[in-house]
C-alpha cells in the first residue's frame, strides 16, 4: 500500500511594516469612528475594502504639506487622523506643517511614514529618509516610534492609539526578517534581547537590530558578553534601561539606519553623557548622500552596518578603554 505524501503547509508570507500597519488600521477604522485615513496617492491602500468606514478614507493626492494641515484640522475637531506619506517627504517637504500645525498644537495625528531609511534604495537620494529621526525627535510633543518587524509593528501601532499627542511611525517599504524572541514589546521601553557585562549594543530598526544580535553571538565566542537592546521608541527614550546597561558595561555602541548626525545614536549620547562618564560610539550611515541604487540591505551593508563591523568596533572600543 502506497502512503499518502505529506505536504507541508505553506509558510506565511513575510510582510513589511507598512503592510502590517495598513492591515491594523483597516481593522480599527470600522470600530473607532474617530479614525480617519488620509492618503497621498501612496498606493498602499489600493484595492482595500474599508467597508462601513469607506467615507473616512480620503486620498488627497501628492500634496504632503496639505496632508499635514488637513490632519491637524481633523484632529482639532476631535478626530484621530493617520497621515500617510513617504518618510522623506514627511520629514522634509511637509515638516513646516508638522511643526506648526501638529506638534505646536500637540494634536493626536499619527504620521505613518513609509519607505524610511534606504528602504526605497532603488529610487535614489531624493527618496531616502536618513534625516527623519533627527527632525522628528527635535519637535516638542512628538513621539517617535521605529518598529523592527511585523509583530512589533502590530503591537506598537495599537499601543500608539492610546497616546494623546502626535506620533511619528517610521515604517519600511519591504518585508524584513523577524526579530529574535524577547520580552513583550512596550511603547517607551527598550526591549532587552540579551544581557552581558562587557559592552552594550543598542540598535534601532530592523537590520541594525539583527546585526547587533548576530554580533553578540560572535563576541560571546570571543569571551565578550554583550547586552543587546532593541530600542524601538526613540522619543521618549528609555534612558533608565540604557543607563543601567551602560553603568555595567561602561561602553555603548549604537546602530541605526540613519545618518550618524542627530539620529538615535545622538539621542543616546545626549542622554547618557548627562548622567555618567560613558563612551558612546555611533554606527550609522556616513555624512554623505547614498549615490548608488540598490536594495535596502545592500545599501546598509555597503555603509558598514553589519555584524562584522559591530564586532570590530566592539573589540576596538574595549581595547582603547583598556579592557583587553
Amino acid at each position: 500500500m502506497t502512503g499518502l505524501a505529506v505536504v507541508a503547509p505553506p509558510e506565511a508570507k513575510a510582510r513589511s511594516s507598512r503592510e502590517v500597519y495598513r492591515d491594523v488600521l483597516v481593522e480599527l477604522l470600522p470600530v473607532d469612528e474617530r479614525l480617519v485615513c488620509l492618503d497621498t496617492d501612496t498606493g498602499l491602500f489600493s484595492g482595500i475594502d474599508f467597508g462601513e468606514a469607506a467615507d473616512r478614507y480620503v486620498n488627497l493626492g501628492i500634496a504632503e504639506h496639505t496632508l499635514m494641515t488637513a490632519a491637524a484640522g481633523l484632529a482639532k475637531s476631535g478626530r484621530v487622523p493617520f497621515a500617510n506619506t513617504m518618510a522623506a517627504f514627511a520629514s522634509s517637504r511637509a515638516v513646516e506643517a508638522v511643526k506648526i500645525d501638529i506638534a505646536y498644537n500637540d494634536l493626536p495625528v499619527r504620521i505613518a511614514a513609509t519607505h524610511s531609511g534606504v528602504s526605497a534604495g532603488h529610487l535614489g537620494p531624493t527618496h531616502h529618509a536618513l534625516e527623519d529621526l533627527a527632525v522628528m525627535r527635535a519637535l516638542p510633543n512628538m513621539t517617535v516610534v521605529v518598529p523592527s518587524d511585523a509583530a512589533s509593528t502590530d503591537t506598537l501601532v495599537r499601543q500608539a492609539m492610546a497616546l494623546p499627542g502626535p506620533v511619528y511611525l517610521r515604517l519600511g517599504r519591504n518585508a524584513t526578517p523577524d526579530m529574535p524572541d524577547g520580552p513583550p514589546v512596550r511603547l517607551g521601553q527598550a526591549q532587552v534581547l540579551r544581557q552581558g557585562a562587557d559592552i552594550t549594543i543598542a540598535a534601532c530598526g530592523p537590520y541594525p537590530v539583527l546585526a547587533a544580535f548576530e554580533a553578540a553571538d560572535v563576541l560571546a565566542d570571543r569571551g565578550i558578553e554583550a547586552t543587546v537592546l532593541h530600542v524601538h521608541t526613540v522619543k521618549p527614550l528609555d534612558v533608565a534601561t540604557l543607563a543601567a546597561a551602560a553603568d555595567v558595561t561602561g561602553t555603548v555602541i549604537t546602530v541605526e539606519e540613519h545618518w550618524r548626525a542627530g539620529g538615535f545614536g545622538s539621542a543616546v549620547a545626549e542622554a547618557l553623557t548627562e548622567l555618567m562618564p560613558v563612551r558612546v560610539h555611533r554606527m550609522g550611515l556616513p555624512d554623505q548622500f547614498v549615490g548608488v541604487a540598490g536594495s535596502q540591505r545592500s545599501l546598509i551593508e555597503r555603509a558598514g552596518i553589519t555584524a562584522s563591523a559591530i564586532v570590530a568596533q566592539a573589540t576596538r572600543t574595549r581595547r582603547e578603554a583598556g579592557h583587553d
